[in-house]
């Protein structure tokens, strides 16, 4: 029987999945071949999309969330002229290919995000959708819609599992982002067998109590049915779900529908038993028919079309509206004005102050100076000092507000900020409790390995947290943010450090956190610029060598620095070094990290309170560190610092203490 060409485009995906997990012996074949017919209806005769120039603005976005499934979104590449080669295919999941095993933001031309941590692509394209509905509020005009797009999802049962993608869908109903549309590959299989085994509510019925538009799709075969689902989503006023029911492995005969089709290779027999079975009369492996190609050609210039109508919009917006267009370039430029961020009112303050505080200030004079900036706390902002004045709040009625509630759901939070960093635009951050990291950790380490420069505002610090005791007392979390490769931890002793911090966090590549105390903190004379290059001499030595370095971070740099007084009345010669952020410091070069911290000094102490772990690289063998190696305890905070060593008593002991076992 002979195929249409839209069903040959479909066994061609199909196949080109399968031989590619093949080749490399190792992949997930089963997603894949179910969803290969909803994914091409998207793509071809949905997706708005361009190529030749793949990152342009008004292009729809599409996420796969289940990104073990990657060989399908490399399949559509390949056939859909992003440029990824057969070679490539064939290279899957191999050293230096562009087709690694989950799907890389940056990595591979045309994957819109990181995804393979099932969930985190629903909660990134919320992100996606809220960004775009932020800045078509803020820029198109009746007769201009200059951002005018879509948020397509394909995820499966395991990403609606995940307490990640409640939290985003949850947020997204409220919200009301009706630009985005989430495929679900409803395929009831998971690596453990039928999903019945752990998973049996109705997905639509929670959706719909989400606030979302729900349809089903009963074949996932059935493209005409897909694609009036689509139609149909498109048309509505809600964010919208569309379970479209597959069977995993579709047309594998002895595996298609079981758990084996998730996440091994077919095997060779079986691949030549799938195409008889699909009726693919094609021998070669990695093999596209010719009518195909020219069937997406002609889909391509269709596609092209798109761009080239948008790009009149732009000239006419640019005609009608000069200073919003010019506004438009820079926001979508991500232009920094790093001149006014110099402006001597960036860096002035006054007074004694939490550095939570201290940041609220600077927050908002950033907010003045880069108006793209965009943000909020999960349910905190009173407490982290989050909000920007004059910015509104954003909400389903008011899509103009900066301002954002992402309420109690700090996973997704963080997720959805990567999705707006991704979309582009916008300058977002979040911001919690220091100890609630913990529930946003998966989503942070995306932000380093894609390089977003989300911005975190991480409050309540320390054991300084006091009477709400050990649950809420951070310890081991500014180790474990350290920890994470290219993620700069900055925990400021003042305002002044906590404006170089915002600048670095303004300024740098990738994630920055800053780590902020709930106390009041004295502003020192000698604070200031310095600190924008990590670690630097806050008091120093009478000696240009001196007997002894305090190292210490945030409110402990205070007792360094009283400390060094006391140590002078001792005959000891000390010198106190602020680091406000280790990252920066490793960055230096070798020259100043050695003027910084002398290698002929060995006797050192480094005071921060949190886990020791990572500082003996900075005190060696011979030095020793004032820390939190066990869990807080519910107190007021001066008794806490106290009871666990953070006093200037202890310091200078500690410090006479190192001095004598070396002999000095």
């Amino acid at each position: 029987m002979p195929k249409t060409i839209d069903e040959l485009a479909v066994n061609s995906i199909r196949f080109l999945c399968a031989e590619a997990v093949q080749k490399a012996k190792s992949g997930h074949p089963g997603l894949p071949l179910g969803a290969a017919p909803a994914a091409y209806t998207l793509w071809s005769k949905f997706l708005k999309f361009n190529p030749a120039n793949p990152d342009w603005p008004d292009r729809d976005r599409f996420i796969l969330s289940a990104g073990h499934g990657s060989t399908l979104v490399y399949s559509l590449l390949h056939l859909f002229g992003f440029g990824l080669s057969v070679e490539d295919l064939q290279n899957f999941r191999q050293w230096g290919s562009l087709t690694p095993g989950h799907p890389e933001y940056g990595h591979t031309r045309g994957v819109e995000v990181t995804t393979g941590p099932l969930g985190q692509g629903i909660a990134n394209a919320v992100g996606f959708a809220w960004a775009e509905s932020y800045l078509g509020a803020k820029f198109n005009k009746p007769d201009v819609k200059l951002v005018d797009h879509y948020t397509y999802v394909l995820c499966g049962d395991g990403c609606l599992m995940e307490g990640i993608s409640a939290e985003a869908a949850s947020l997204a109903g409220t919200l009301g982002l009706s630009k985005l549309i989430l495929l679900y590959d409803s395929n009831n299989i998971t690596i453990e067998g039928d999903t019945g085994i752990a998973f049996r509510e109705s997905v639509q019925d929670r959706f719909k109590a989400y606030g979302w538009h729900v349809q089903l799709v009963e074949d996932g075969t059935d493209m005409a049915s897909i694609a009036s689902a689509i139609e149909a989503a498109k048309l509505s006023n809600e964010p919208s779900l569309i379970e479209i029911k597959t069977i995993i492995g579709t047309g594998a005969p002895n595996k298609q529908g079981k758990s084996s089709a998730h996440g091994e290779p077919l095997g060779v027999d079986e691949i030549v038993a799938a195409k008889k079975n699909l009726e693919w009369d094609y021998p070669e492996s990695f093999y596209v028919p010719a009518e195909v190609k020219e069937h997406i050609v002609k889909t391509l210039k269709e596609k092209a079309l798109e761009e080239a109508k948008w790009n009149g919009l732009l000239k006419e917006y640019k005609e009608k509206y000069p200073e919003e267009y010019a506004e438009w370039t820079s926001w979508i430029g991500m232009k920094l004005p790093i001149e006014l961020l110099c402006a001597k009112g960036f860096w002035e303050s006054e007074g004694n102050l939490a550095t939570r505080i201290s940041s609220e200030q600077v927050l908002n004079k950033a907010a003045a100076i880069v108006p793209n900036l965009i943000g909020g706390s999960a349910d905190l902002a009173p407490s982290t000092k989050t909000i920007m004045k004059g910015r509104g709040d954003y909400s389903k009625e008011n899509p103009q507000g900066a301002n954002l509630h992402f309420g109690i759901r700090e996973h997704a939070m963080t997720a959805i900020a990567n999705g707006m960093a991704l979309h582009g635009g916008l300058r977002p951050y979040v911001a919690g409790f220091f100890v609630f990291s913990d529930y946003m950790k998966p989503a942070m380490r995306l932000s380093a390995l894609m390089k977003l420069p989300v911005i975190y505002i991480m409050t309540h610090d320390s054991i300084g947290v006091g009477e709400d005791g050990p649950t809420h007392q951070p310890v081991e979390h500014l180790a474990a943010l350290r920890s994470i490769p290219g993620f700069t931890v900055a925990r400021p002793c003042d305002t002044h450090e906590t404006a170089a911090a915002w600048y670095l966090a303004l300024t740098r590549k990738g994630p920055t956190a800053l780590v902020l105390t709930r106390q009041n903190l004295p502003l020192l004379k000698e604070s200031g610029k310095d600190a924008l290059r990590g670690a630097y001499i806050v008091k120093d030595s009478e000696k240009e060598i001196p007997d002894v370095i305090l190292i210490a971070t945030g409110s402990e740099v205070q007792l360094a620095y009283n400390a060094v007084d006391i140590l002078k009345g001792k005959g000891i010669d000390a010198r106190a070094v602020s680091a406000l952020s280790l990252e920066v410091f490793e960055e230096q070069p070798a020259e100043y990290k050695e003027k910084v911290l002398p290698s002929s000094v060995r006797a050192r102490v480094a005071i921060e309170a949190g886990s020791s772990f990572g500082w003996h690289k900075y005190v060696g063998f011979d030095g020793d560190v004032i820390s939190v190696d066990t869990f807080g305890a519910s107190a007021p905070a001066d008794r806490l610092f106290k009871e666990f060593g953070f006093t200037v008593e202890n310091v200078v002991a500690k410090a006479e203490a190192v001095v004598k076992k070396l002999g000095k």
